[in-house]
């Protein structure tokens, strides 16, 4: 599922959308051509990264105020983030066993050469697919997904992974426990 950046809204909140703070229709992914070199980031704008990494609903004003600038300033400073592909979106930590999806697993796949992105297609489309990685090493691609238990990370291993006729081989490794490492600050 893709995420539009969202610019911050006339109320003030970094992550609200132009309706009274709503969010709005997901936009295609852009094109990393069509994004301006990377540059580096100084000081200030890694402050405030770090701040809406640990709250995304945080508001213009909060986020000035912490990072001693100007509420324009700081306005300006999210939106050139964002056009700049910088911030990609904003979104919820979600903690998967409390949202019903209480079984975990990291899935390495080897595939054939040259199919990367047609694996890729094929893997998003997966329920409870939550992040894909193309690596080096013994194997090629490694894909975290969330099930509801143990009979549907089976079901979506055998019958749907490994149905994808450019996967080779999968190994699944499960995960008894994760915990998500909150931005340093």
């Amino acid at each position: 599922m893709a995420e539009r950046p969202e610019r911050p809204g006339p109320d003030g909140r970094a992550g609200a959308g132009p309706d009274k703070g709503s969010p709005t229709p997901a936009d295609p992914p852009r094109d990393p051509a069509a994004l301006p070199p990377p540059r580096p980031l100084d000081a200030i704008d890694q402050d405030i990264l770090r701040m809406l990494q640990a709250d995304g609903r945080a508001s213009i004003r909060s986020v000035a105020e912490r990072v001693h600038v100007s509420r324009a300033n700081a306005y300006a400073r999210i939106n050139r983030l964002v056009e700049d592909g910088v911030i990609r979106g904003f979104s919820a930590r979600v903690d998967h066993e409390r949202a019903g999806q209480g079984t975990s697993a990291y899935i390495t796949l080897k595939i054939v050469q040259n199919t990367w992105r047609a694996v890729r297609e094929q893997l998003r489309e997966l329920p409870g697919a939550s992040h894909i990685a193309l690596v080096g090493g013994d194997f090629d691609v490694l894909l975290l997904v969330h099930t509801p238990d143990n009979r549907a990370l089976r079901e979506l291993v055998l019958t749907r992974i490994q149905a994808i006729p450019e996967v080779l081989s999968t190994r699944t490794l499960l995960v008894f426990e994760e915990q998500d490492l909150e931005p340093r600050g």
